[in-house]
């Protein structure tokens, strides 16, 4: 089977086996940024815990978030963990935001996808993942987010070598699939899920809906 059609049938038993994730879940595209940062390290239940206290706060805008001190952030973001490092990640991301946009997102549209990611990977604190997060599930564009999940599923299945980086498990499947922002959230959103129910640190292979595509593994059963 080609490549293309390996992934795209790869995705479709997921799809059929957790049906559509609905990821990520927020009230606006800001929320989603925020998130981005706070589920860093950390389970998504304690990023929402976080994400909420923020919300009850009527902290939930740019501006607002941007003229806030660090000691006051880090004190409604301690759920999440890591909530000095995160409370400076965060403050530094909303203030590129104010200052690149006045708060606006509608401004960044005239960007190119490479631009944006090249501005956002300049932030320190905010690594590809992050950035990738932000570009698809906040500003709808057409880039493949990677994650452990990923590159286990793509490692213990022969797809590529566990030498592969980031960028390697980017390519692979933004050069095999349409540029289609939709598929994209949802087939990482897929891969998450299959990781953390099937493909584990020590994966449980025969029950995995991936079995019949892609067959037992043959790579490293320790990522």
């Amino acid at each position: 089977m080609e490549l293309n059609a390996l992934l795209l049938e790869t995705y479709r038993a997921l799809r059929q086996a957790f049906g559509h994730r609905n990821w990520w879940p927020a009230d606006t595209p800001f929320e989603v940024i925020v998130g981005t940062v706070l589920t860093q390290r950390t389970s998504w239940a304690n990023a929402e815990r976080a994400i909420a206290a923020l919300k009850e706060a009527g902290l939930m805008a740019p501006g607002l978030l941007a003229g806030m001190d660090r000691e006051s952030l880090e004190s409604l973001i301690r759920p999440a963990g890591y909530y000095r490092q995160k409370a400076a990640r965060l403050l530094r991301l909303v203030g590129w935001l104010v200052e690149r946009t006045g708060g606006d997102l509608a401004v960044l549209e005239p960007l190119s996808t490479d631009e944006l990611r090249q501005e956002l990977l300049g932030l320190s604190g905010i690594g590809p993942e992050t950035a990738d997060c932000i570009l698809l599930y906040a500003l709808s564009r057409p880039t493949f987010v990677v994650d452990t999940y990923t590159k286990r599923v793509v490692v213990r299945h022969g797809l590529l070598d566990g030498a592969c980086g980031y960028s390697d498990l980017k390519e692979l499947f933004e050069s095999n699939l349409a540029d289609d922002v939709e598929l994209f959230k949802d087939y990482h959103a897929q891969l998450v899920e299959v990781g953390k129910r099937y493909c584990r640190t020590t994966p449980l292979c025969g029950a995995c809906p991936l079995h019949p595509v892609l067959g037992d593994p043959v790579g490293d059963e320790d990522l």
